[in-house]
């Protein structure tokens, strides 16, 4: 009997590094919910680190999500650590029966693809939320990199991607082969990102902001790769220019108090809201004229389709993913990584023409159409499954 008539359910098994507040983990612990029960018994394994940056463990153990932590699956390089992290992952997959391991983040995606391997898991799948390797690394690093995800693809059945862009960079890059590579949107809920769902005047009296003050804003770890102070060095310059502008960041990390210093250092302290972690991101989304991004690089921040799907016009460096859903001057602006003044320059223009923020915005916001739905995500995922365990079943 095959696996897809079989009355037993298909055996997942994803891994992750961390349950950080981020996209790559809400994805993660979206699609362990969402796939189908009657189908698929899922379990998520993570590493136990967390910090500033948020945890989502307990918003997955609410959620009824089966998670194991395993203490030894950490961030940084250690080879004790990681040793051990292997030979239990091995074990749970061994005792687990797993079909189908599917990976996300650079240090679970190693440990995890070779433990699935090395147990003989007939399906290996890792999702790629922008590469582990950048240009913004020491290039013996990036090498490295590049070097581990290229012998790991040779164990993996499927790289899904989030972005054209990384598609492009991972077969530059030598990293597996074209048909290895399946586009998969890293969605969200559309239906919680309407406009209208929130007072805008309620949001903004409680974070402080007058009625008519054009805000500036983000949502977004306060981490190396999001340059945070690159977003504040682009405020400032905006303040300097439209001292009536406001400035709103809602999230928090490892640079939180660079930050702080940063905004006093350049004058915006007061004009600044730092909210903290919050679970609300439309809704604080609602009080924001402008979305602005500063990342680094990225897969494809799904802060840029939340904004979007609101209808605030989107700001942003061009970091890899961000230039597949952003066409710059129609739904949105595209600068270079590390230019604030170019940043600072677009928002200023927007603050200065009411008209092109709202045309702009709604342009972004119509073209999104269903590609960044969640319930699209899922279906995606589950067919990729699905067409794995056929072609399983014939070759037996």
């Amino acid at each position: 009997m095959s696996a897809l008539t079989s009355t037993e359910r298909t055996r997942v098994l994803h891994v992750i590094t961390r349950l950080i507040v981020g996209g790559a983990q809400e994805n993660t612990l979206y699609t362990a919910s969402l796939l189908n029960p009657a189908c698929f018994d899922v379990q998520v394994v993570c590493g136990p680190q967390t910090g500033s940056e948020g945890s989502l463990i307990e918003e997955a153990r609410m959620g009824g999500i089966a998670l194991s932590i395993l203490p030894e699956l950490v961030r940084q390089i250690d080879p004790l650590k990681d040793l051990i992290a292997l030979h239990k992952l091995r074990r749970i997959i061994r005792h687990g029966r797993y079909q189908i391991v599917h990976t996300h983040s650079s240090k679970a995606g190693v440990l995890g693809r070779l433990a699935a391997w090395l147990e003989g898991v007939p399906i290996i799948i890792h999702s790629v939320h922008g590469w582990s390797f950048h240009d913004f690394m020491p290039t013996i690093s990036r090498r490295t990199y590049v070097q581990l995800e290229k012998t790991m693809a040779r164990f993996t059945q499927m790289l899904i991607v989030v972005s054209e862009q990384d598609k492009r960079k991972g077969l530059a890059a030598g990293i597996g082969n074209e048909g290895q590579y399946r586009l998969i949107r890293s969605a969200i809920p559309l239906e919680e990102f309407k406009p209208c769902l929130h007072k805008r005047a309620e949001v903004r009296r409680e974070l402080g902001f007058s009625e008519d003050a054009p805000v500036i804003g983000c949502v977004g770890r306060f981490s190396a790769q999001k340059n945070p102070l690159a977003w504040i060095d682009a405020a400032a310059r905006v303040a300097r220019a439209r001292p009536q502008a406001r400035f709103l960041l809602v999230g928090d990390g490892p640079l939180r108090s660079q930050v702080e210093a940063a905004a006093a250092g350049l004058g915006i302290a007061d004009r600044l809201i730092l909210t903290g972690l919050r679970r609300d991101p439309a809704r604080m989304m609602s009080a924001m004229d402008i979305f602005l991004l500063t990342s680094l690089w990225e897969g494809l921040p799904r802060v840029i389709p939340q904004a979007m799907s609101l209808g605030l016009p989107v700001v942003a460096t061009q970091a890899d993913g961000t230039s597949d859903i952003i066409q710059d001057g129609i739904s949105g602006y595209l600068c270079p990584p590390g230019s604030p003044e170019c940043l600072a320059g677009r928002c200023t223009e927007l603050i200065d023409d009411p008209i092109r923020r709202l045309e702009m915005g709604e342009k972004g916001r119509l073209s999104l159409g269903k590609e960044y739905d969640l319930g699209k995500m899922i279906a995606q995922i589950e067919s990729l499954y699905r067409e794995f365990l056929e072609k399983q079943a014939r070759n037996r």
